[in-house]
């Protein structure tokens, strides 16, 4: 009879799995980017219709920090 050999383990941290975690990561970055925009819009979007403006201004001023918010983010956890 053969012996059966153990089974080997595959290493989280090896280097076959370095794309996948680093897929994993910069996706999950872009979601999280993605997110903070979307919410910031969407808030600018309601202040605009509560207020009565007849320029989008909170709009225009929440989105745009919300682009900023989200560059801060994904350059401080890419600094990481």
């Amino acid at each position: 009879m053969e012996e059966e050999q153990p089974l080997k383990k595959k290493n989280p941290k090896s280097p076959g799995n370095k794309g996948i975690r680093d897929f994993a990561r910069y996706s999950g970055m872009a979601f999280q980017m993605i997110g903070i925009i979307l919410v910031t819009t969407w808030g600018g979007v309601k202040l605009d219709k509560l207020t009565g403006f007849d320029k989008p201004v909170f709009t225009i001023t929440l989105s745009l920090l919300g682009v900023f918010a989200a560059i801060y983010t994904a350059v401080k956890d890419f600094i990481k």
